[in-house]
């Protein structure tokens, strides 16, 4: 696809520009991608040149480092100990009596035990009376969970001894040029002062290391083991399978005896379905009932803001349980169309099919409008009337200005907020669960999914009903993946990002 000169470009209408930004980036697409695999090479040409560096400066401090520095390399806080830096000669003395102990009791066993995951799960023996027993032995879960915790420590107590040995070397330098160095008491100083950032900013990255890090490390690995119902610990092992679980929900073959690829594909389709209609319906309606309200001449304003902001007031496991049982076979809306003789049958809103997709998405307008309201009422506060005035002695129609004021503005500002909303619909628990529990089920569907299931609800099903932990873990990968590839190209594609110099 040729690229349109500037002045060509920017003479197009904003629909047809609009358009042409999409064909041109799926155009550009295949060429972008080839130029970023181009780049592997050089990448991992930058990567190992930087691990060369990182080796040669190792190597350069204990060539000319004098014997306190090279000791430090064995001895953790030798050289501090020695150059009147007795604190931090503590502090790296007891964190490597403390590593050493730590693997020496813990955590080089389990970490050896990686390999395979245990060789025996359970054993029988007898007792002192006896009678048989059963001796638990090796745990998969254990092995790998400790293994894990095992693999960022050492990668923490590296960085730790590279710290170590960096701090003597330049201790060692400033004592040659006549500086002295920090002491403990400076140091303490320092990090209330000008370190105080590290300060403030080491207890959440602790925190986002082992709450977040560490159990997505957990999760990756689990997909590449055989973790389901046929092996939990502690009474079986589990063990290691390769790439077989991704092969299994990705094969393109739904003939044999697994269906897990047909009903990923059947939940990815409906997934995006549900996340591109919920966004943009609640996107859309919201910001035309902020128009609606804001219009001039309207009364009682803050009234009907509040009665809209009451639909979120109230807690969704409260009010979308209640709306579930309302629109269930024997709930109170078939009772009341029975009654009133409308219907003369049950209408199934939550166990058929389709009707029960209409209905999560009719339902979702209920919870998402008051949120868009409120963000649009906002945004449009700000829009300059001036802007309105001009167009109106312009002759420009209520939908002119909506279409060349209002909504570009609109997008620009919540573009980001868009983005955000559509990938948070895609892994919408809340409103899928407590109306639906992912029903009405079926019997072509794998893993106890359902009809109005999203990948969020299925992955909840293999866990908590059918503890499938191995395709569970493969499908939060493959969510992850999802998310990341539309949120860059969307991203990429927004006027927030392209057009922000429209705005200054």
């Amino acid at each position: 696809m040729k690229r349109l000169p500037e002045l060509e470009y920017l003479g197009l209408p904003p629909a047809q520009q609009k358009l042409y930004d999409v064909r041109l980036f799926f155009a550009e697409l295949p060429k972008k991608l080839l130029c970023g695999l181009k780049k592997i090479p050089s990448g991992i040409g930058r990567f190992f040149a930087a691990v060369g560096r990182f080796f040669s400066d190792l190597g350069s401090m204990f060539v000319n480092g004098d014997v306190k520095t090279k000791l430090s390399f064995f001895i953790m806080g030798f050289g501090q100990f020695f150059r009147r830096q007795t604190g931090r000669g503590i502090i790296f003395l007891i964190m490597e009596a403390l590593f050493v102990w730590f693997m020496a009791g813990f955590g080089l066993g389990y970490l050896s035990d990686m390999s395979t995951l245990g060789t025996v799960a359970v054993e029988k023996t007898l007792n002192d009376y006896g009678l048989e027993i059963t001796v638990y032995k090796d745990n998969s879960l254990k092995i790998l969970l400790y293994g894990v915790l095992t693999i960022f420590i050492i990668l923490g107590f590296l960085w730790t001894w590279y710290t170590n040995v960096k701090q003597n070397y330049t201790a060692q330098e400033l004592i040659a040029e006549g500086i002295r160095p920090k002491s403990f008491k400076d140091d303490l100083k320092s990090i209330a002062d000008e370190q105080y950032y590290k300060t403030l900013l080491a207890v959440p990255l602790l925190g986002i290391t082992v709450f977040t890090v560490i159990p997505i490390f957990f999760m990756i690995l689990i997909a590449f083991t055989n973790y389901d119902y046929s092996h939990l610990p502690p009474e079986k092992l589990f063990s290691w399978v390769g790439f077989e679980n991704f092969r299994t929900i990705l094969s393109t073959d739904v003939s044999g005896g697994s269906k897990f690829a047909f009903t990923f594909r059947e939940i990815l389709i409906w997934t995006m379905i549900w996340a591109l209609v919920a966004t943009f319906s609640n996107y859309f309606l919201g910001m035309f009932v902020a128009i609606c309200i804001n219009k001039k001449g309207i009364r009682f304003k803050k009234g009907f803001r509040t009665i809209l902001v009451m639909t979120i007031a109230v807690p969704q496991f409260v009010s979308l349980l209640l709306v579930s049982k309302m629109f269930a076979d024997e709930g109170i809306v078939n009772s009341m169309l029975m009654d009133l003789g409308w219907i003369s049958s049950k209408i199934g809103f939550m166990t058929t099919p389709t009707l029960a997709k209409i209905m999560v998405l009719i339902i979702n307008l209920w919870i998402g409008i008051p949120y868009l309201m409120l963000i649009t009422t906002g945004v449009l506060m700000n829009i300059p009337s001036d802007l309105y005035e001009s167009a109106r002695i312009d002759g420009a129609s209520g939908m002119k200005q909506f279409t060349k004021i209002t909504l570009p503005y609109m997008l620009f500002v919540t573009g980001p907020y868009l983005l955000t909303s559509f990938t948070a619909n895609i892994n919408n628990f809340n409103v899928i669960y407590l109306l639906t529990a992912g029903a009405p089920k079926t019997m072509s569907y794998e893993g106890g999914a359902g009809q109005t299931d999203l990948l969020i609800t299925w992955l909840y099903t293999l866990t908590m009903t059918n503890n499938d932990y191995k395709m569970a873990a493969v499908i939060g990968i493959l969510v992850f993946v999802v998310v990341a590839v539309i949120s860059l190209i969307v991203y990429n594609l927004s006027p927030a990002m392209k057009n922000e110099e429209d705005f200054q």
